[in-house]
């Protein structure tokens, strides 16, 4: 049995959806549970997850949940890593900040916030980041126009934008 096999089931005994892929550790919880299970992955001192090294987000447009958060979690103690995902509604995608005991989910979060409009409840400073405060729309859902600008060559040859392609 490798550490992450061992990793896996000792989160079994606290988790119910824990999956192992190409040895690596995902756990997946609900949206309202996700401070409280953070916290517990935290606190734990043969887990002790204490440093949140990155939060992405994805937008899958066709299914439900549409958007899905995944927090990576390391463990310096213990030098052993793991992902904990979250899906949320394309209605209102919205979910509890963990900056409380994150300090890096602080920028993750506007980053997420500002490309995906993921709204973090309780964030103590929750606006764009690298996008203009009067940008309209959120660029990185699939559903935001892809954009881009023409592309004239010596010679005459043009490229349209991207989103004016017929394909």
């Amino acid at each position: 049995m490798t550490a992450t096999d061992d990793l896996a089931e000792r989160l079994r005994t606290h988790f119910p959806d824990v999956q192992l892929a190409r040895d690596e550790v995902t756990v997946i919880v609900p949206a309202e549970e996700i401070v409280a299970s953070l916290e517990y992955l935290r606190s734990d001192t043969d887990l002790g997850f204490d440093f949140l090294s990155d939060l992405s987000a994805t937008d899958w447009p066709d299914r439900v949940p549409r958007f899905w958060l995944a927090y990576q979690l390391y463990s310096v103690p213990h030098r052993h890593r793991m992902r904990v995902k979250v899906g949320l509604a394309e209605e209102e995608p919205r979910v509890d900040t963990v900056t409380g005991l994150y300090p890096t989910a602080d920028w993750l979060e506007r980053e997420v916030f500002d490309f995906f409009g993921v709204v973090f409840d309780g964030h103590p400073d929750l606006r764009r980041i690298i996008m203009p405060d009067d940008w309209e729309g959120f660029p990185l859902r699939k559903d935001y126009s892809l954009g881009g600008v023409g592309t004239q060559y010596k010679g005459g040859a043009f490229i349209p934008p991207v989103d004016e392609r017929g394909m």
